[in-house]
């Protein structure tokens, strides 16, 4: 099949991602990535006309970010970008996991509903994300989860018992999950303190991410392709509707470290399968 010099600069061409960016640490990342990538970013959203609201406000900057959309609980919506990335760019070279939602302190929701929901989307949906665009990680790529400090809080709150089966540094996807699994099935039946998980919804499910990168790293590692580099991070307390604007940082201070994990350097070797804050490896278990 004969391909033009117009398609195959676009095939060639770089290509960034980054998930839940239409505001907040997302919106941040994406216009830091429109300044330093040399390459198309992606911004995405669940609804397209916040997507594309974020774009206009974006080109008001003089930045140039594309839209797609994409719910990661919506496994339709992920092979729609899967598919168009493989056809357009054919392939991707970073890819920012940042979607997530957190129940407000005062929230009247039932634990076991916090816990569902919190755990389909910060942890099953960024897991759909990756097992769907994976495949398509050019050499050098590099992959950053957005996770939190919480995850730290909460690990120390699980049981002895708990906490050696997250931390078990031979786990696989597949045990992570039934985890992830038994602790909402314990939130249903109001069993998950006495079988020692704590209450905490989003920290679990920031302890389901950060292992999975350690996990995810394990898997790249033995990857035929090249320098294929992953990292979780927290971001930091920044001032966003997830934080009720309490937080302290700007947008723009919480992105610098997930845009430092996703812009290393070709070749680099360090951080890899880290937790990061603040730009510093840190022990999220500790």
């Amino acid at each position: 099949m004969l391909i033009s010099r117009t398609n195959y600069r676009i095939m060639s061409k770089k290509v960034a991602v980054v998930t839940g960016s239409n505001k907040g640490i997302g919106y941040a990342i994406v216009r830091g990535l429109c300044k330093q990538f040399d390459g198309d970013v992606f911004l995405t959203s669940r609804k397209d006309d916040l997507g594309k609201e974020a774009i206009k406000s974006l080109n008001s900057e003089g930045l140039s970010p594309k839209f797609h959309q994409l719910d990661i609980t919506d496994q339709a919506s992920i092979g729609r970008l899967k598919d168009f990335l493989q056809k357009t760019y054919g392939g991707l070279d970073i890819l920012v996991n940042n979607a997530g939602i957190a129940y407000k302190q005062d929230s009247t929701a039932p634990f076991a509903e916090q816990a569902e929901v919190t755990i389909k989307t910060n942890y099953f949906g960024t897991l759909a994300v990756c097992e769907a665009l994976f495949p398509l990680l050019r050499p050098h790529a590099r992959v950053v989860n957005v996770s939190s400090m919480v995850s730290t809080f909460t690990i120390k709150k699980c049981s002895e018992e708990v906490k050696s089966k997250f931390l078990n540094n031979k786990l696989s996807v597949d045990e992570l999950t039934n985890l992830m699994n038994e602790f909402i099935n314990a939130a249903k039946n109001g069993s998950h303190e006495r079988k020692g998980y704590p209450s905490s919804a989003y920290g679990m499910s920031k302890i389901g991410v950060s292992v999975l990168t350690e996990i995810q790293h394990r898997l790249l590692s033995a990857d035929p392709r090249d320098d294929i580099v992953i990292n979780s991070c927290c971001p930091g307390y920044v001032d966003t509707d997830m934080t009720s604007h309490k937080g302290h940082k700007t947008i723009d201070q919480g992105a610098d470290t997930p845009l430092y994990l996703a812009l290393l350097l070709t070749g680099s070797k360090s951080p890899a399968g880290n937790f990061v804050s603040e730009r510093k490896i840190k022990k999220w278990t500790e």
